[in-house]
């Protein structure tokens, strides 16, 4: 294999973008670099993907959302890679706990109209209903957003106390929508927001919202709307996922809070754990909120040196340009780049070559303990 493809290095991969429900991905193509953005059907980016997507009707579409190398002429995946060679990219420890997954999925999300009223299920749910060792917590970093109709970017997030499983079917049977919101907390949001979302909580990405999310390595997303805001008809399994709408109902937790308690439970306060020089690194999501991933935000004036520490992450470059350098291998960094770093990397340095700082988030996989 290419040395530069033997684990030894970090490796760039390519945009992969998945076809949504909803309507977004101005901002993210702006994001990206690329000329004459627009909004469609396909709002989201996935980075360091080994999953791929669910979406009803597009099952001749192979692998639609797997991370490929960034080489041009080259079809290769991540997943491929992984496979090939387990502990060098993912490293022994993470192996021996679990696999060949790596066990996190990240995503940019771009929402020109408000995403339908969701719930995914938690562990215990995926592995009964879904067969699946994997639930869907997730986690938002708000990165900026837009007005759309005059209102600023937000999210609903939790049941209001009062909502019961009962008065939740009976809004679905109706499909009363504005009921079914005012269900919910509704929170405007602002970039550097960061909101945990644990499976089985009910939520909806507002409209304008552009954020990074990290989460479990699933699409199990149940729907309890049939029709999404702007007026695109879903079929039946993007509502259940292939349980049925009765089955469905056991996805939501139905625990209620009030709006005070909803933020101090799910939204988090970014933590900064290093500074050397003005180069900083943030704690956005850490494994004292959840287990399943960590999220973190570096910001360079000048070099920064991470070590690797024998485990895999990701970057995403957030703004700035600048260089990532590895031994000999110096890689190229701008606004949109991502890089998938494997476990054997012992360490890699960031260098700044802007104006402005470099702004770079680090994505980890689940705790290994």
């Amino acid at each position: 294999m290419n040395e530069k493809l033997d684990g030894s290095k970090p490796i760039k991969l390519s945009s992969t973008r998945a076809w949504r429900t909803y309507i977004g991905g101005k901002l993210l193509e702006g994001l990206l670099g690329e000329e004459n953005p627009t909004d469609s059907h396909f709002p989201e980016e996935w980075i360091m993907s080994v999953v791929s997507a669910r979406n009803k009707g597009r099952e001749d579409i192979v692998d639609e959302g797997l991370s490929k190398v960034d080489i041009h002429d080259v079809q290769l995946t991540l997943k491929s890679l992984i496979e090939n060679d387990p502990e060098g990219f993912l490293g022994g420890t993470h192996v021996k706990e679990f696999s060949v997954k790596t066990g996190v999925l990240v995503k940019i999300i771009d929402a020109a109209e408000r995403l339908t009223v969701q719930v995914h299920p938690d562990r215990i749910k995926a592995r009964e209903l879904f067969n699946s060792e994997y639930g869907k917590t997730e986690a938002w970093h708000i990165l900026g957003g837009r007005e759309i109709e005059g209102e600023p970017p937000h999210v609903y997030l939790g049941f209001k106390p009062g909502v019961t499983k009962e008065k939740w079917k009976q809004l679905f049977e109706k499909q009363d929508i504005q009921g079914m919101l005012d269900c919910m907390h509704k929170y405007y949001v602002e970039p550097g927001n960061t909101f945990l979302i644990e499976a089985g909580t009910p939520h909806a990405i507002g409209a304008g919202c552009l954020l990074v999310e990290i989460q479990e390595p699933t699409d199990f997303t149940i729907r309890i709307e049939k029709t999404t805001p702007q007026g695109f008809t879903l079929d039946d399994f993007m509502c259940h996922q292939g349980i049925g709408f009765e089955k469905m109902f056991e996805c939501f937790t139905y625990a209620n809070y009030t709006r005070e308690e909803t933020l101090n439970k799910w939204k988090i306060t970014p933590t900064q754990i290093t500074e050397t020089n003005g180069n900083k690194e943030f704690e956005l999501i850490g494994y004292n909120n959840i287990p399943y991933f960590k999220m973190n935000l570096l910001e360079v004036n000048d070099e920064m040196k991470i070590e690797g520490n024998n485990v895999f992450y990701g970057l995403l470059v957030v703004s700035g340009i600048g260089s990532i350098i590895s031994g000999e291998d110096e890689q190229s960094l701008t606004q949109g780049n991502q890089f998938f770093i494997p476990a054997k990397v012992s360490s890699v340095t960031l260098r700044n070559t802007g104006e402005e700082s470099l702004k770079v988030m680090r994505l980890f996989g689940p705790q290994v303990i």
